[in-house]
């Protein structure tokens, strides 16, 4: 069965340039168009929750010049690819952090996110400014006055930034490292994982063929004995 929730960590950009003697910036620009075939293919296979690492908490300490460059392709798919997103039915969400970023990428997320917030095709939701540990941290804050004997992992799901997705089923990660790197980690607890070597501007429709059809060869048991269907799990 095709996963009802797909994540990916677009790994490999940087190196992906650096092959071929490129300013790191081309990767980032060649991973931006992956993305869009990507998130394409994957509404073609009929997944419906589509979540990718874009921009972690972490990445602010790269050198500047890289950190204004994606801050600019951020701009830019918003202002040239919003309409094509609103043309293919894919409703659009962020999660992270924004409180960091300029008022006008900030005004750009908001407007992107209202004008497909009625569409009903794939949710694709980019992760920005975004980490798993602060997350659950932010979360728990928030249930602080609750009583602690009370609190239930469905508490602590629904004030996570990430509420609105369901759980992970296929976590993939390109460019050849296998870690998580801070990414969905509540929502990836029983995920499947796919590590694919191929640097991100590199991988194809192909290759998330391949990656869901090594998903639908798993036995997923969730903890427990018997094999459970690969049916899509409720957050």
């Amino acid at each position: 069965m095709i996963p009802h929730h797909v994540a990916i960590i677009m790994d490999g950009n940087r190196r992906w340039a650096r092959q071929r003697r490129f300013d790191v910036l081309q990767g980032h620009s060649k991973g931006s168009y992956t993305l869009k075939n990507i998130s394409k293919k994957a509404h073609e296979m009929g997944v419906s929750f589509l979540t990718v690492f874009a921009f972690s908490s972490e990445n602010w300490r790269r050198p500047k010049f890289e950190v204004d460059g994606l801050l600019k392709l951020m701009k830019r798919y918003l202002m040239q690819d919003l309409e094509t997103l609103i043309k293919d039915n894919i409703k659009l969400r962020i999660i992270g952090d924004l409180s960091a970023f300029e008022p006008e990428l900030r005004e750009l997320f908001q407007d992107a996110i209202a004008r497909t917030a009625s569409n009903t095709g794939l949710n694709l939701s980019i992760a920005i400014n975004y980490g798993g540990q602060q997350d659950i941290v932010s979360a728990v804050k928030k249930l602080q006055a609750l009583n602690l004997d009370d609190i239930s992992v469905d508490d602590v799901k629904a004030a996570m930034q990430t509420n609105p997705l369901p759980k992970v089923d296929l976590l993939i990660r390109t460019g050849g490292e296998q870690r998580l790197s801070n990414f969905l980690l509540w929502d990836c607890a029983y995920a499947e994982l796919h590590f694919s070597d191929k640097f991100w501007p590199d991988f194809s429709a192909e290759d998330l063929d391949y990656a869901v059809q090594d998903y639908e060869g798993r036995d997923r048991r969730f903890g427990g004995d018997s094999v459970i269907a690969n049916t899509p799990q409720k957050a």
